[in-house]
């Protein structure tokens, strides 16, 4: 079995692996890079192998950098399987066509304002591209066994972290690999914990935090205190959000604060279109967190949900302390870009980061204190209060990572640790190696790996 890597290396967005074994393909994750213009630039660049190729894909969950880059494969020509969970199918239902929308509404707003070098800006997939891809989804159960393509046998594992989000380990002529995807957080105030691992050959793990501790810190009495200070001044909350997880865990909370009178019972926005699709599946896969149906509810209730884009602009009006939660997670787009150049110039308002912020994003910008940022070809100052709440982060850390791995029934022959920054990827080789003295590589971007 060959394993090459061509994703998640260096950076913590693009996850792709491609397994190889008696002329099969096998492609774990389809994922779209994030940040930085160099990384956005590989998303048009050529796979290692035609798309045409690829017998099949298996995901490990739906977040954009880890399934974005389907409706591309499917563009340029794959006409294989999907397999992945349930929850994931669903998400991926709301997510890929909301990508395609997104890209042609930037590539449009830029070709009419004029300040992309393209000419013209084109996207990089169409909503056709999109539907063709969730056409070829087949749903695999946690637990159960599947064969993907023929001479490959692939198994799902909860992986916590989002709806649906699984570790899978895959074997072929009497090999196994095991991908961790994304691994949730043991004390997740939403979702369940990950699942032990199985025993396995190789294990190809994340490292998102891979050299940082969550700590102690509680993220309901953080967000209550950011919330009161900022009404107390007349401000604005606006807190750049994940539609996925990120936004559900927020509503949950300020729900819930709301009820303890923790904070006042000022107005919330949900302006996110898709985060409003996605907050309803919670009540579809119940069984997949921890919410029971009532704090289902109170989370699905307690914020206005905005769907037109004439109400969206009306929320850069407001005049009252209030919150809005909008996409996307990192700044990188969406409708909170126009939030941010409405809100960011005034002091009374805070900008609330709520998680991990990949390096090139607007968010990682604000995070490092910038005093402006660039928006729509133009510089907005920044005065607004900006703080950054790592309690909020879906990730396992460190520790949580290590004791993952420490769960393995069996040493492994090899660990590849994958989708981290530079320094946190080789900050978790350390730690593997001090804490175990497994043999662990951090791979290169196309390196491939024989697993034999």
């Amino acid at each position: 079995m060959r394993l090459q890597f061509f994703g998640a290396t260096g950076t913590v967005t693009g996850s792709k692996y491609l397994l190889e074994q008696e002329g099969r393909k096998l492609l774990v994750d389809c994922g779209l890079f994030q940040g930085v213009k160099q990384l956005r630039l590989r998303n048009w660049q050529p796979l290692p192998v035609p798309a045409a190729d690829i017998d099949a894909v298996v995901l490990t969950h739906a977040h954009i950098d880890h399934s974005g880059l389907l409706p591309r494969l499917v563009k340029l020509g794959f006409r294989g399987r999907v397999h992945a969970t349930g929850p994931t199918r669903d998400l991926c239902a709301l997510l890929l066509p909301d990508s395609a929308r997104l890209m042609k509404e930037e590539a449009e707003y830029a070709n009419r304002h004029g300040f992309s070098r393209h000419k013209p800006a084109l996207a990089l997939f169409e909503e056709a591209d999109a539907l063709r891809a969730l056409d070829l989804f087949t749903v695999r159960a946690f637990g159960d066994d599947f064969e993907p393509v023929s001479g490959f046998g692939a198994r799902f594992s909860r992986a916590g972290h989002i709806l649906g989000a699984a570790s899978v380990r895959v074997e072929a002529a009497r090999r196994s690999v095991l991908f961790s995807g994304d691994l949730g957080r043991a004390d997740d105030e939403v979702m369940q914990p990950p699942a032990p691992p199985p025993a396995s050959d190789w294990v190809v793990v994340e490292s998102t935090y891979g050299n940082r501790l969550h700590g102690r810190v509680d993220a309901a009495h953080e967000l209550a205190g950011v919330i009161r200070r900022t009404a107390a001044r007349g401000g604005i909350v606006l807190i750049p959000s994940f539609a996925v997880a990120r936004a559900q865990t927020l509503l949950h909370l300020i729900a819930r604060l709301k009820a303890e009178d923790r904070i006042p019972d000022l107005p919330v926005y949900l302006n996110s279109p898709m985060a409003v699709d996605v907050t309803r599946l919670y009540r579809r896969w119940q069984h997949e967190h921890r919410l029971d149906e009532a704090q289902c509810a109170r989370m699905c209730s307690v914020a206005r949900m905005v769907n037109t884009v004439e109400e969206s602009k009306r929320l850069n009006t407001l005049r009252f302390p209030s919150v809005i939660v909008s996409a996307s997670g990192m700044a990188s787009g969406g409708r909170v870009v126009h939030h941010l150049k409405a809100y960011a110039p005034d002091p009374r308002n805070t900008i609330v980061l709520a998680g991990f912020q990949a390096a090139g994003t607007r968010g990682a910008a604000l995070a490092a204190g910038a005093q402006e940022i660039k928006i729509h070809g133009a510089y907005v100052p920044v005065r607004a209060e900006v703080v950054q709440l790592e309690a909020f982060s879906a990730h396992a850390d460190r520790d949580g990572l290590l004791a993952w791995l420490g769960a393995l029934p069996t040493a492994p022959r090899q660990v590849f640790v994958t989708h981290g920054e530079p320094v946190a990827a080789d900050a978790l080789r350390l730690a593997i190696e001090e804490q175990h003295g497994w043999n662990v590589t951090v791979p290169e971007d196309r390196q491939v790996a024989d697993l034999t």
